[in-house]
């Protein structure tokens, strides 16, 4: 156990000094080459439990000390520990004895004391320590939802009556669903070759399927010959939404890693040129693509300076934006993101989707999309494009095939529920 709780610490220590998980877990990885895949795969697990419970564990970690650590890797192999304390199976003399072991080999001299002290007066006064917490106006929130105060607060403030609903699907395990190529198969037919080998899965609707327990992609069948891919429900409307023709020409804005890029392939056969501005996630684009047996034109370029010889029958512009109604995949975002950078983003959405709207052609419908539950990347957004943009009406959203089935849509924000993340869609016609 110790060597994942290392890998954790060495990958929690990095994301709080500003850098995301998806890097700092592999490299944290590196460090420990000799990992069996087991305590490869517990070090993932403690890393993303750490940062899902952040507010939480930290906010006892600072009762149990008199100051700050000035040794940041101590301080994250504390977190580490705690949070396993709090929220693992694991027994509790293990995880002390583990987490002391661990801070030995990572020195300094005077480690292994500190974490066998504050580990064994955090199981002496975890109650008293908790009630200290509840009648602290100043870290209950965040210690009770592990979410930054901003974050709350707005949330409060734009979702007066989900908003404890959403901080809590933020904190909870990801759903695992796939989307079933509608050129290999069918979903109803896909969920009975599920059945026969003995993977339980739920039709949530059109081509959406859902495993009760997630598995690895490699063990997912159908999987390497195309005929599914993993892809959220709540980002599988997109495809459907953008109001597709056969033989249309279609731009996908921002379009790595390629999941919608692909299904818009899989439903129609358009003439599609996928757009993005990192090479590397470009790669990952073709190589999906590729998988799938489909084609696209791929175009390295920025959305909100790209040219095009000919306009656009239809635009998917999935803009960047904060990331907020996917934390639950993204544990990291909630530390890593400021109040700030919402400003920040708005200003980027705002220029792509003022410049894709010249690329659209007469009668042409743009679909604009973030993965955000904050109103302001979203229909704020929108409004504003719509007050300063003559030619643009906004559409109602009709959710057809069945993807009407265990979707929260409210105007246009997808609110994340057990079934889906939380994203925002918004169809605009040029008149």
């Amino acid at each position: 156990m110790y060597i994942s709780q290392q890998i954790a610490a060495i990958a929690v220590s990095d994301v709080l000094s500003g850098r995301n998980l998806t890097l700092a877990l592999p490299d944290a990885l590196t460090s420990y080459s000799n990992a069996t895949p087991q305590q490869r795969g517990a070090a993932a697990d403690l890393s993303y439990g750490t940062l899902r419970f952040y507010g939480e564990v930290n906010a006892y970690l600072e009762k149990l000390l008199e100051n700050p650590l000035s040794n940041a890797h101590i301080t994250a192999l504390l977190l580490v520990a705690i949070y396993q304390l709090l929220h693992d199976k694991a027994d509790d003399f293990t995880v002390v004895n583990q987490a002391v072991k661990a801070a030995g080999d990572a020195k300094p001299r005077w480690a292994k004391g500190l974490v066998n002290g504050v580990l064994r007066n955090f199981l002496r006064q975890k109650d008293a320590i908790a009630e200290q917490i509840k009648s602290d106006p100043k870290i209950n929130e965040v210690a009770l939802y592990s979410y930054p105060q901003w974050w709350i607060n707005k949330l409060k403030s734009q979702y007066p009556q989900h908003w404890q609903t959403i901080l809590a699907i933020g904190n909870a395990h990801p759903p695992m669903t796939l989307r079933v190529n509608a050129q290999k198969s069918n979903a109803p037919e896909y969920c009975q070759l599920l059945a026969r080998q003995d993977i339980e899965a739920t039709h949530l609707g059109a081509e959406a399927v859902m495993l009760t327990k997630p598995i690895s992609v490699e063990q997912v069948p159908g999987f390497a010959d195309g005929v599914v891919s993993v892809q959220d429900y709540g980002a599988q409307l997109a495809a459907h939404l953008l109001d597709l023709k056969k033989g249309q020409r279609v731009l996908d804005a921002c379009a790595a890693p390629g999941g919608k890029t692909g299904h818009i392939l899989e439903l129609k056969n358009v003439i599609l040129s996928a757009l993005d501005n990192d090479a590397g996630r470009l790669n990952r684009v073709e190589s999906n693509l590729h998988r799938l047996e489909l084609s696209a034109n791929l175009q390295l370029g920025d959305a909100a300076t790209y040219k095009a010889d000919k306009l656009f029958d239809r635009i998917l512009a999935d803009v960047p934006c904060t990331a907020s109604g996917i934390v639950r995949r993204h544990v990291d975002i909630k530390w890593l993101r400021r109040e700030r950078d919402i400003a920040t983003f708005t200003q980027q959405q705002s220029a792509i989707l003022q410049h894709l709207w010249l690329l659209l052609a007469k009668g042409g419908k743009l679909l604009y999309v973030t993965c955000s539950v904050f109103n302001e990347e979203n229909q704020l957004q929108i409004d504003w494009f719509l007050k300063n943009t003559q030619d643009a009406t906004q559409l109602p959203l009709l959710l057809v095939n069945g993807l009407e089935n265990n979707i929260q849509l409210q105007q246009g924000q997808l609110l994340p529920n057990p079934n889906h993340d939380g994203l925002f869609y918004a169809l605009l016609q040029k008149n």
